[in-house]
């Protein structure tokens, strides 16, 4: 056992010193034969595990994510070589490879119909508007694969404290974004034509990050999610999968589900903490976050009692302690009572669900929401008013992507 732990070690230490050497401009292929016995046994798991001991160590993600390209370079053939785990339709991983698979076709048509483009002219309008509508679907789509790749799949893997790849990845997924956009952003509007080799250069260079990371996913995402995870943290990500909606299309079959007796991992043990449908809290920690809520929200039961209100340090409307048990009826002056039981009538009979009115009061844009809660079976459980001073808000223009407080 001790030599094998060595041996695991050693290959450790080289994998790293594999990467140092790429980082300090090594030529990729020089490092490649130079390791070529090492790295035809490498695995996803093996290089995932290099990559969290290295930002350990102190390297950055960013560094990382730099050279990203030149590591999966280096290590591809051996990777290719690797035996993939089985995917079985409906499996979280399959959904992932078929929308991969979705990917390479979306591309494959692009390459097709920009290979028809020889100069911006009139004649190609109907293609430049084609191609429009094609790379917003795509950057679309792409960005919600890769969004659920990040909030679904990646906590699974932080869990099992592997933390060091998804940052790297989530990285590169960025960097696609922002191709994506500039390449969405330069095809040409009426009265500009633009510099059609430009286009062509911005597709490239996201073409091929794209298809890098569908590689990456394929072989380095999958078989270390496949190790690290057990069947039930499977189950709830195929939930999570599902309620996430279609992403570019769905499979059509659906056969894998979890093994019987699978057990799903808890978010949280502790006795103190309140199960919600999406984590556990404490009351203090409930309270604290209704509180420091910018907006006011009381809730008034199914017997129009008043059973909350938020009690945050600038209330738009005042709201005493006292009023807790009132009826909401008793809340409102007279003449506006009747719109108060028009509301309730009407969520009660489920006529409708929402209602909302907007005024000034003392200089500031008041917006105000009347909400009905429902049960899981359709049943009228309350109603939840909710007020805020939206005046800042209506004023906002541009943008603000920097950090700047303003206590």
């Amino acid at each position: 056992m001790s030599e094998y732990l060595q041996s695991k070690e050693y290959k450790q230490k080289i994998l790293k010193d594999i990467i140092r050497d790429l980082h300090k401009g090594k030529d990729p292929d020089e490092v490649k034969e130079r390791f070529q016995s090492l790295i035809k046994d490498v695995d996803a798991t093996e290089i995932a595990n290099m990559e969290q001991s290295l930002i350990q160590e102190g390297i950055s993600p960013e560094e990382i994510t730099k050279l990203c390209d030149v590591h999966a370079a280096v290590f591809k053939d051996a990777l290719m070589e690797n035996k993939k785990p089985e995917l079985i339709p409906g499996h979280p991983l399959y959904s992932l490879k078929h929308e991969n698979h979705e990917i390479q076709k979306i591309l494959e048509e692009l390459d097709q119909k920009i290979s028809l483009l020889s100069q911006w002219d009139h004649e190609a309008e109907d293609l430049w508007k084609y191609l429009q509508e094609r790379i917003t679907f795509f950057k679309e789509n792409l960005d919600k694969h890769y969004s659920k790749k990040e909030n679904i799949l990646f906590p699974y893997l932080e869990r099992h404290n592997i933390t060091g790849p998804p940052s790297v990845m989530w990285s590169v997924d960025d960097e696609i974004r922002d191709l994506i956009k500039q390449l969405a952003a330069f095809i040409p509007s009426p009265g500009n034509k633009g510099d059609l080799e430009s286009f062509k250069t911005r597709y490239e260079a996201m073409k091929h990050k794209v298809l890098e990371m569908v590689f990456k996913e394929e072989n380095i995402l999958t078989p270390m999610m496949m190790e690290a995870l057990t069947e039930g943290e499977w189950a709830e990500i195929k939930e999570q999968d599902i309620e996430f909606g279609v992403v570019f299309s769905r499979p059509q079959a659906d056969l894998w589900q979890a093994k019987e007796g699978a057990a799903k991992e808890p978010l949280h043990t502790g006795t103190e903490k309140l199960a919600l449908a999406t984590g556990y809290l404490s009351a203090k920690e409930i309270n604290s976050i209704l509180t420091h809520l910018p907006i006011d929200i009381t809730f008034v039961d199914k017997n129009d009692t008043v059973q909350y209100f938020s009690q945050g340090q600038e209330r738009i409307f005042t709201r005493t302690k006292s009023i807790i048990g009132r009826k909401v009826q008793n809340c409102h002056p007279p003449e506006s009572v009747h719109v108060v039981e028009k509301i309730l009538t009407d969520f009660k009979r489920g006529k409708h669900s929402t209602a909302e009115f907007w005024l000034v009061l003392n200089g500031s844009f008041i917006h105000i929401r009347y909400f009905a809660l429902r049960n899981d079976q359709g049943e009228y459980i309350g109603t939840m008013e909710v007020s805020q001073d939206v005046t800042k808000i209506r004023a906002l223009e541009g943008e603000r992507r920097l950090l700047h407080y303003q206590d």
